[in-house]
């Protein structure tokens, strides 16, 4: 599919982006590419051990783009980009970078895509884990860095380069894309709304699980129910309906476990990752892994290994008895995930949010600020600075003041400062031994660095 070929893609270094090209440029493709972070000077050392890997990089000023290339860029990237325009001119064929995954998923035998609205990226390091423990090569396909696959080497290892024949990959219902896909087993962590009306995705949902040979589907989800009349469901969960099931769940100190039961097999699971929904993405897991023929003992002594996704609940480090930690809780299901997480355990919050876009909360800012409104207990507090924004045209009439006032409508104590640096200064000023501080946020690989920032001033 990509060998002998040349592909320059626009934006080389987002979370979707970087691991196919990854994956494309291990395959025998030619790869380039251009980022306006890069141009804008943001994570040089990303970019650095991009170029590392024999990937040339451009600035994004349509000087790269070249005969014979095929243009891997966002459908979402206005034709005005320079290396958009460029590519244009030259009449180069274009993909989007789900068209291209697409491609390279459903030429595997086994191709295994995990969807839904939150947690797919976790589930998906998970099967990947699962698989490279019992000896298979998977192809792994991802959104985050999974700290199982990372080393000095491979700081950046949101992609597992393996066989062609098995390819395990997040898949994308926001844009519509999770159409594309023809996989062999089906994953739906769960739905619930973020880009799209619940009406289209229980359509698109509908349409991937109809696909698969089995489809993995979670019977605690409300909104999940109307995709398991097939025949072809494995249901996992902590309802008695559950053919994966969980049960006797516990919160520990280091994360949590569980008992799994499949027939009439049963064994203990000890997660690494702390929250009721980890166990539940285990069990998507475990039940997608026994679809390909895994034990579950087998996927519960794989999974005692897992550590976890970058940015996925990540102890960032401990100062002055505060414990610093960053997390891609970004739409309302994370963040009710995430703050049930925070409530299993004692200790204050003090939640940092930075919004992905001011999109997102025109699309749902009335739900985010619900689900912060019921997830955050007396004595946490939550600091909110105004949206990322990286340049375009986008609408900024609504932004995070009116978030943090449905916010403290609904009864949470929430602030907004406009930037980001007054609201760490107001946590470092509040934080005191015991609390622990998150950094909530998408779409800005800064975030981290935000956050070990903080943990070097509270030291």
């Amino acid at each position: 599919m990509t060998e002998n070929k040349s592909y320059f893609f626009c934006g080389i270094g987002g979370s979707g982006m970087l691991p196919l090209a990854m994956i494309v440029a291990a395959r025998g493709a030619q790869v380039s590419g251009s980022d306006r972070s890069r141009d804008q000077g943001r994570s040089p050392d990303k970019f650095a051990w991009i170029e590392g890997q024999g990937i040339a990089l451009v600035p994004q000023d349509g000087s790269g783009v070249a005969a014979g290339q095929t243009l891997v860029a966002s459908a979402a990237v206005e034709d005005s980009v320079p290396d958009i325009a460029a590519a244009n001119k030259l009449g180069l064929p274009r993909m989007t970078r789900a068209d291209l995954n697409a491609a390279l998923f459903n030429e595997a035998a086994q191709a295994v895509g995990v969807g839904g609205t939150s947690g797919k990226s976790t589930v998906t390091g998970m099967i990947g884990w699962i698989l490279a423990r019992v000896g298979h090569k998977p192809t792994v396909m991802n959104g985050a860095v999974m700290r199982n696959f990372a080393s000095d080497e491979t700081p950046f290892a949101s992609a597992l380069v393996g066989d062609a024949a098995t390819y395990v990959s997040e898949v994308d219902e926001s844009d519509g894309s999770i159409a594309l896909y023809r996989p062999d087993v089906a994953v739906v962590t769960n739905i619930s709304l973020d880009h799209k009306s619940l009406d289209e995705l229980h359509m698109l949902f509908g349409d991937f699980v109809a696909k698969a040979r089995i489809a993995v589907v979670n019977v605690d989800d409300p909104e999940s129910r109307p995709l398991m009349s097939g025949e072809n469901v494995m249901r996992f969960g902590f309802s008695p309906l559950a053919g994966m099931r969980g049960s006797d769940f516990e919160a520990l100190p280091d994360g949590c476990r569980f008992t799994a039961h499949f027939n009439v097999t049963q064994c203990e699971v000890r997660l690494r990752m702390p929250g009721r929904h980890n166990a539940s993405n285990a069990l998507a897991a475990m039940a997608a892994a026994r679809a390909l023929g895994i034990s579950i003992r087998e996927s519960a002594a794989a999974l005692a290994d897992f550590t976890g996704l970058a940015r996925r609940y990540e102890v960032l480090g401990q100062a002055g008895g505060v414990t610093m930690i960053d997390d891609f809780a970004h739409n309302p299901d994370k963040v009710a995930a995430t703050l049930a997480a925070v409530a299993e355990l004692p200790g204050r919050a003090l939640l940092f949010f930075q919004p992905h876009g001011y999109g997102p909360l025109r699309q749902m800012g009335k739900e985010l600020a619900a689900s912060f409104a019921a997830g955050m207990r007396d004595g946490d507090k939550l600091f909110v600075c105004d949206p990322v924004y990286f340049g375009g045209t986008v609408d900024r009439s609504i932004g995070s003041e009116a978030l943090v006032a449905d916010i403290v409508a609904g009864g949470g104590d929430a602030v907004h400062l406009t930037t980001r640096a007054n609201c760490g200064a107001a946590m470092l000023d509040e934080a005191k031994a015991g609390d622990r501080i998150l950094i909530l946020g998408a779409r800005d690989d800064t975030l981290t660095e935000f956050g070990r920032e903080l943990l070097a001033k509270l030291a």
